[in-house]
């Protein structure tokens, strides 16, 4: 299992960027896929991206083309970079390993107003 911690999130107009950022401990980061997910207020936990150990990614639909999932393995850390953002990507977001059954963290709240 991994510990988690997010940080990076704020509040940005739309049209904006965030970079956010996931610092995991614990385990052996480099082999485990990760992934950002976020939640809405009164919406369930959805996946937001993903990156394989090897580096492969994957997007849902509505992020596809603004945000970019990438790892630092030698930091531990794994980023999210949201460009173009808009304010139906207003949620929590939080990060996680899949498959490790880790915690999930506190996430970190993005903002984006009209």
């Amino acid at each position: 299992q991994l510990q988690l911690v997010e940080s990076g999130g704020g509040l940005v107009q739309a049209g904006g960027s965030l970079r956010l950022s996931c610092l995991a401990s614990g385990s052996i980061f480099s082999i485990n896929a990760m992934a950002w997910y976020r939640q809405a207020p009164g919406k369930p936990r959805e996946l937001v991206a993903g990156v394989t150990s090897g580096g492969r990614t994957n997007y849902a639909d509505s992020v596809k083309g603004r945000f970019t999932i990438s790892r630092d393995n030698a930091k531990n850390t794994v980023y999210l970079q949201m460009n173009s953002l808009k304010p139906e990507d207003t949620a929590v977001y939080y990060c996680n390993a899949p498959g490790t059954g880790s915690s999930w963290g506190q996430g970190t709240q993005v903002t984006v107003s009209s």
